[in-house]
């Protein structure tokens, strides 16, 4: 049984941003609650609660908060609310959605340390952009399939046909406003910046979003002084699965796991949470995973 409430809060300009909260029925929210907020934010993608059967039994039947942000890039509101963050605009997404998280904490649901965030492709550039510019309101980060060097998305698989969305980097002027929302090259390096924990999940053989972004972000994020630093950097890459991430219904349990895991061990470790141990979803000995390495 859980219940779902519809909120909205002001974003940096003013605008009127709604989000869903879900959690199980009559949990108390205190300002401590274990919160997982998701985001997308772009393509006039619409997000909507629903049922998920994994996110249920590893996160609200556990006592979680699950949020949903309606940010601007998406197209709850129609084309004016996806128009409203392209290009050059698209800082009214990340506003939109630091809004929200800061909402989440002066409303009383939760704080920083307990506020974990997640988001996949065009959301994985999201979460990037939430890393590098609003590291200190997040506990945790879960960082799918992402696009993470704007530089050079074009360059790869799919991005080409993105610059609609995003802008052209070859284009001087274009880049000019890129720059500011691609993460790789935003990463403080020196040590002076602390960022919260965050896990890396993609694909080898993702045909639309390369690989590549999430290695190299996190090899930067490796180029830290400090290996406390760099402790807080986990990375997991499914050889199948395209940009889905997974080929199956078992290897998508397996990343689930890890996923919600890595989100229970960080924002609340002090909680038993009853994740059942499974087995890796791809047997590494076997003869096709070593046809699938050498292909490589």
């Amino acid at each position: 049984d859980v219940e779902v409430h519809q909120r909205f809060t002001a974003s940096r300009d003013g605008e009127r941003v709604p989000y869903f909260l879900v959690h199980k029925r009559g949990l108390e929210l205190n300002g401590d609650n274990p919160t997982l907020l998701y985001g997308y934010g772009g393509f006039e993608i619409s997000l909507q609660p629903s049922y998920a059967a994994i996110r249920g039994v590893g996160w609200i039947e556990e006592g979680g908060v699950y949020v949903e942000a309606n940010i601007r890039g998406g197209g709850e509101y129609g084309p004016r609310w996806h128009q409203a963050a392209l290009k050059e605009n698209r800082q009214k997404a990340y506003d939109d959605f630091i809004a929200i998280a800061k909402d989440l904490c002066d409303s009383g649901i939760t704080k920083p340390s307990r506020l974990g965030i997640q988001g996949g492709s065009n959301g994985g550039l999201l979460m990037g952009n939430m890393l590098v510019q609003a590291p200190e309101l997040f506990g945790a980060i879960c960082c799918g399939v992402p696009l993470l060097d704007m530089k050079r998305y074009h360059l790869l698989l799919a991005g080409a046909s993105w610059r609609g969305e995003y802008g052209d980097p070859d284009v001087p002027e274009e880049w000019a406003y890129l720059q500011k929302y691609s993460p790789y090259q935003l990463v403080d390096t020196t040590g002076g910046t602390a960022y919260p924990p965050i896990f890396f999940e993609t694909s080898t053989r993702d045909d639309r979003v390369h690989p590549a972004h999430a290695r190299k972000m996190v090899a930067r994020l490796l180029e830290q002084p400090s290996q406390a630093a760099k402790d807080k950097v986990l990375y997991y890459e499914n050889i199948e699965g395209g940009h889905g991430g997974a080929a199956d219904s078992k290897q998508y349990a397996y990343k689930s796991t890890l996923m919600y895991s890595f989100l229970w061990k960080t924002l609340a470790a002090e909680r038993k949470v009853h994740m059942k141990r499974v087995k890796p979803a791809v047997d590494e000995s076997s003869p096709k995973r070593a046809r699938d390495r050498a292909e490589l």
